[in-house]
């Protein structure tokens, strides 16, 4: 059911049309089974989508707590992907670039097959989720008042 939910959410119209021309489906479910791979109960797309200052798109701010940070980490390390000498801004985009990786319990490995760009981007996602993992969710924080709260 909440797979379900989380597909109909990423199909959304709104939801869609607010990642743009260059949103890969394919990608944010990767990185949505990897964060379940860290965190096996948790519904990614649901519950990070609009997050504190950083979760979901964009961000601006200081972030209001710890899994808010793993946000502004990850954003950040999405940007520090187009500083590689190797990956080009539309080809190597973190939102539809596709990586190999595996999981095991809660380890996630990022392949050694992966070319540069996506190993960055991986190890980007890979380092998120288990951030997510280590982190507390506080309900408190879900659909923030950005404009309010995020300075």
């Amino acid at each position: 059911f909440d797979t379900l939910r989380e597909f109909r959410y990423l199909q959304n119209p709104c939801v869609a049309g607010a990642l743009g021309e260059n949103f890969g489906p394919n990608a944010v479910w990767q990185f949505r089974n990897m964060i379940r791979c860290a965190l096996p109960t948790s519904r990614p797309l649901l519950d990070y989508s609009d997050y504190g200052c950083y979760c979901g798109f964009g961000g601006y701010g200081t972030p209001v707590d710890d899994l808010d940070r793993c946000c502004h980490v990850h954003d950040y390390c999405y940007e520090e992907v187009g500083d590689i000498d190797e990956c080009w801004p539309i080809r190597d985009n973190p939102y539809t670039t596709i990586y190999s990786y595996s999981c095991s319990g809660k380890k996630i490995i990022c392949s050694s097959d992966n070319d540069p760009c996506a190993e960055a981007i991986c190890e980007c996602d890979r380092q998120a989720a288990l951030c997510f993992a280590k982190s507390p969710y506080n309900e408190d924080y879900k659909r923030l008042d950005t404009e309010k709260f995020c300075n």
